[in-house]
């Protein structure tokens, strides 16, 4: 099975975190968690068209200047994803609908203590909030647990 190429972006403001509630999709593997902007890669696109692509996508808005903050792995059994992973302070536009879900700007601490959201996401919101050089971070789960997480 060939890997999946994504990317995320936790648009950050005023102490906030934009999340989508993901609610409006058929067949998801991640109904009713809470995650940061993103999606998968278009063919020939580089991780920065991606994620701005997404994002107005998803959100309306326009990204200026986002930072490639680490490189997630995931993989549970078969299944791997290799995901870029960005924060963006400078955006532009006005939230519009998204088709997957509820848009919500949530208090980074209620993202970290409060929120569904997946267990290995935690690993690497914190290591973007403790202002972590790049990093890479696989993390291995099974039947949707994690159960071991890695970071170079």
């Amino acid at each position: 099975m060939e890997p999946e190429l994504t990317t995320m972006c936790y648009i950050e403001r005023d102490g906030e975190y934009l999340m989508l509630h993901r609610t409006k999709k058929q067949n998801d593997p991640n109904h009713d968690l809470w995650l940061g902007i993103g999606g998968h890669f278009e063919n020939g696109e580089t991780p920065g068209e991606c994620i701005k692509r997404e994002v107005k996508e998803e959100t309306g808005l326009t990204l200026i200047e986002p930072e490639l903050r680490g490189m997630v792995t995931f993989s549970d059994g078969d299944w791997h994803e290799y995901m870029f992973l960005y924060t963006a302070r400078k955006f532009e536009g006005e939230l519009t609908e998204c088709n997957e879900g509820e848009l919500l700007w949530v208090r980074k601490e209620t993202v970290m203590n409060e929120l569904p959201i997946w267990e290995g996401d935690r690993i690497f919101l914190k290591l973007m909030q403790s202002d972590a050089p790049f990093f890479s971070l696989k993390l291995e789960y099974q039947n949707r647990k994690l159960i071991k997480s890695t970071l170079e």
